[in-house]
């Protein structure tokens, strides 16, 4: 149980607390909380998803903490209570330059709940219709339409490595597809 708060760092996505919680034996400590408003991801599929191996886009993007270019799923922040489909679907557009006909919920998850508060509504699109990106001016990233079995050797080799967009795709082959 949370027994008070202090502010320590606000920034532009996140913010740091440190949180004075009570433990369930009872004693009493301090937590570093990052806070975050939460975010969503879609799975986009380029194909029918029904067929025997569908095709899916992913984004090839410079993460700086990565120190590299790594495989992910359109993904980005809620902004200030936004619904987590309507997120999606601004995702998908801004990265992609893709609407869909339908956008199906998967699965919600803490992304690491040891020390941040911060939840990914994952998704999956389908019926997409192409357009016109809209990237914001640090994103640095490229389209690739792979199989989903390919998607799923990346992530089997260790090679798609951002663990939103395993878990999702992964979620949408057991869970959704039966693959």
């Amino acid at each position: 149980m949370k027994l008070g708060s202090r502010r320590v760092y606000s920034g532009r996505i996140i913010t740091v607390d440190i949180d004075e919680v009570r433990f369930p034996d009872g004693s009493v400590g301090e937590l570093e909380m990052v806070r975050h408003p939460g975010a969503s991801a879609v799975v986009p599929f380029v194909s029918d998803a029904s067929s025997d191996d569908p095709q899916i886009l992913l984004i090839k993007q410079y993460r700086h903490a990565a120190n590299d270019f790594i495989y992910e799923i359109p993904a980005g922040k809620l902004d200030g209570g936004e619904d987590p489909k309507v997120c999606a679907e601004r995702e998908l557009r801004e990265e992609t330059g893709c609407t869909a006909e339908r956008i199906e919920h998967l699965y919600t998850f803490y992304t690491t709940p040891g020390f941040t508060d911060e939840r990914i509504h994952a998704f999956m699109a389908t019926g997409l219709k192409h357009g016109e990106s809209a990237r914001e001016h640090d994103e640095f990233m490229s389209l690739e339409t792979v199989t989903l079995s390919h998607a799923l050797e990346l992530i089997q080799r260790g090679e798609l490595k951002d663990a939103k967009s395993a878990l999702a795709i992964l979620f949408v082959a057991g869970f959704r597809l039966g693959k």
